[in-house]
């Protein structure tokens, strides 16, 4: 069975940036998710598709395939005040609300004195992303997890 919309496809990956570190790997080959879905980034659901169990490939997707490029504006500095109780350090994230009411998770990049340096984009935006790639098994999707949007586990899924 070919890797095609609607299709529940279980992975086996490892991903790193362009110096070799790891920056994700699934675990034992129990990565699912519903092809077709906007499940996984852009870049890799298109180097998949067609694809079928057994098939290993490496597939490297450019920031404008995978989680965008920096968007400087998206970084500022914000009282240390803003952070309530908390103890803002770098690399915490936070949900933070934009000036257009939507809530997005934020970074701590810096801390300096009563100042926060947070920056809002994802915390891959810019990189490239390089996967190995073996695919488990690829299989229909059932009605709930077409209806869901998403992959479900073994037993099921309970909202």
């Amino acid at each position: 069975m070919q890797i095609a919309a609607d299709k529940v496809v279980t992975l086996d990956y490892t991903l790193t940036d362009d110096q070799g570190a790891v920056i994700d790997r699934s675990q034992e080959g129990q990565f699912a998710y519903l092809h077709g879905g906007s499940n996984i980034i852009p870049g890799l659901e298109r180097a998949l598709e067609g694809k079928q169990a057994g098939d290993e490939l490496k597939v490297r997707v450019t920031p404008e395939e995978g989680y965008g490029e920096r968007n400087d504006s998206l970084t500022q500095e914000v009282p240390l005040e803003a952070f309530g109780d908390a103890d803002p350090q770098p690399g915490m994230q936070f949900h933070a609300e934009a000036e257009d009411g939507q809530t997005m998770a934020v970074t701590v990049a810096a801390r300096d004195g009563d100042m926060v340096t947070i920056d809002g984009n994802h915390p891959l935006a810019g990189v490239n992303l390089n996967f190995d790639v073996k695919v488990v098994d690829v299989r229909d999707a059932a009605p709930e997890e077409l209806e869901h949007g998403h992959a479900h586990g073994d037993a099921g899924h309970a909202h």
